[in-house]
């Protein structure tokens, strides 16, 4: 018989796809080896430019399986936490813009609607905030992000040492 074939030299996998942002993706190939995962290949998904697929595999028959899939849906909270953290930035500072450039579009209506009623005294006292209204929203995007950010950054820093841990915790489980 072949020795290739031997019972003892048969290792089963088992086999696991992970859809990242691009962003998160050097912490997903830099931490899952932690758990016993080999990357196998990163693949961007034909639809989506901002995430990528990554496959990976591990033995079936690892130690401490239980514990290292336990620490591993931790690694996964805290990770979906950091990106909705990241994404909660530019999300309440994207409403705050959009809600000022509406506000501003609406008085540049009125401005437009009083110079076709011939009140050009009223278009010009509308037209004033209606630009306003169109200026401001880049530099509000800007304080308000910026703000969100300095908010946001210890906690994401935390949960980045959590997360530091927990793969921590995971070698050592592995004895790596």
């Amino acid at each position: 018989m072949n020795e290739d074939f031997k019972k003892d030299n048969f290792v089963g996998y088992e086999y696991r796809d992970v859809t990242v942002d691009r962003k998160m993706e050097s912490i997903y190939k830099d931490s899952y080896p932690n758990f016993g995962w080999k990357l196998e290949k990163a693949s961007s998904p034909s639809l989506s430019l901002s995430s990528v697929t990554m496959k990976f595999k591990r033995n079936r028959k690892i130690q401490n399986k239980a514990e290292l899939t336990r620490l591993q849906r931790q690694f996964d909270a805290n990770v979906n936490e950091i990106v909705s953290m990241e994404d909660s930035k530019a999300s309440s500072a994207s409403i705050a813009a959009f809600t000022v450039g509406i506000i501003g579009t609406v008085f540049m209506a009125g401005s437009t609607f009083s110079f076709l009623a011939s009140l050009v005294v009223l278009c010009i006292i509308l037209a004033i905030p209606g630009f306003i209204g169109w200026i401001i929203p880049y530099f509000l995007y800007k304080s308000t992000y910026a703000k969100k950010n300095v908010k946001l950054m210890p906690l994401i820093d935390s949960k980045y040492d959590e997360i530091y841990e927990i793969c921590e915790r995971a070698s050592g489980l592995l004895g790596i």
